[in-house]
């Protein structure tokens, strides 16, 4: 296995690779620093060292059934959208690194980062609420829609004014440039409305996509802003871990899959993936309130997600639960213990390297 100065450096070469000159240089630096931030920050930053990793260190997970995953899960990739129907709907909301894997990684990478994200998590408790939701799931699959059930959680994503007037000043604070050609038809073609005076953007967000253009197009509609992202998509680095060359990308199949309430504006073309941005757009961030993230039933609903996404392309319930069944018990706790000792030892590593 190489070290992860080496591995970061193959990764990024990749990546180069990809995307040419539009690879940017300054959001990898923005990377390099939060791969020293914390191992939560790490996991989150680095997922093709996850890729590269986890069957290594968990051997006993390779036999698991596949099916299409989202890969890179944890606590901070779930948030709420509007449906077709106006409705507020709560799931996983970044799908970049879907693929077909063993269905138990994308649960074992959940319970990791509860154990990353605050050093006072148990991994047998939150192995056994992620488990627990995950198994109703595969009984009973569907989207978690917030306008009549799960008051608990609508009360914890509601958009307060301060937090929507903060959106909007970021969005009005943007450095704003024109895109590339092929940016601006993705988000012109994403709007409401045809022909629509648009300016834009670049973006910096998020962690594992740093490196990969990110572009925002903003515009009036109807007597108020309407906002659009686009963002680079590549095949996932699970699948360059594995050699295949022939890689393809499986995030609308997993966006649009059988129980889920899709967002109408998310939509794939030609190499670039476009999102609607509002304040309704929200996730809850570990370091706002690890206490909500981390109680029972916030990871017994992340769990129940995970299993509506893995049995929305082809329900593979049947086997995930008789392979379920076999494991023994504890198995998910202790195989969230070891990858997270993995991932401390690799932030380390690479926090030691980057000293002068």
């Amino acid at each position: 296995m190489a070290d992860i100065v080496q591995s970061t450096l193959a990764y990024e070469g990749w990546l180069r690779s990809k995307l040419g000159r539009a690879a940017v240089t300054n959001d990898l630096d923005r990377k390099h620093e939060k791969m020293r931030e914390s191992a939560f920050a790490f996991l989150r930053a680095a997922y093709w060292r996850w890729a590269e990793t986890v069957l290594d260190i968990c051997p006993e997970l390779a036999n698991a059934p596949s099916v299409l995953s989202i890969g890179d899960i944890h606590l901070e990739n779930f948030g709420t959208w509007r449906d077709a129907d106006g409705r507020l709907v709560w799931g996983v909301n970044d799908y970049d690194e879907a693929a077909e894997m063993p269905y138990a990684l994308d649960i074992v990478r959940l319970a990791t980062s509860a154990l990353l994200a605050h050093k006072t998590a148990s991994a047998q408790r939150a192995s056994s609420a992620i488990l627990a939701g995950y198994s109703r799931g595969l009984a009973g699959p569907r989207p978690t829609v917030l306008d009549r059930d799960h008051g608990w959680l609508l009360e914890q994503v509601a958009v307060s004014e301060k937090k929507r007037a903060k959106f909007w000043k970021k969005i009005e604070e943007s450095k704003w440039s024109k895109a590339p050609a092929a940016y601006r038809a993705a988000l012109s073609a994403a709007m409401p409305g045809r022909r629509l005076a648009m300016k834009t953007a670049p973006r910096t967000a998020g962690a594992g996509s740093l490196g990969r253009p990110r572009w925002i197009g903003l515009a009036e509609w109807c007597g108020g802003p309407v906002v659009r992202e686009a963002k680079a998509v590549l095949p996932s680095v699970w699948l360059r871990a594995r050699g295949d060359r022939a890689a393809r990308i499986r995030c609308a199949e997993i966006a649009g899959g059988r129980y889920r309430a899709p967002d109408p504006w998310y939509r794939i073309s030609k190499g670039i993936v476009v999102r609607r941005l509002s304040p309704n757009n929200r996730k809850i961030e570990a370091d706002d309130d690890p206490a909500i993230l981390l109680s029972d039933k916030m990871l017994d609903l992340m769990g129940f997600e995970i299993a509506s996404v893995h049995m929305g392309v082809a329900n593979r319930a049947g086997a995930v639960k008789r392979n379920l069944a076999r494991r023994k018990s504890g198995w998910l706790a202790e195989c969230a213990s070891r990858m997270a000792a993995s991932v401390e030892a690799d932030m380390a590593a690479w926090t030691a390297a980057q000293k002068p």
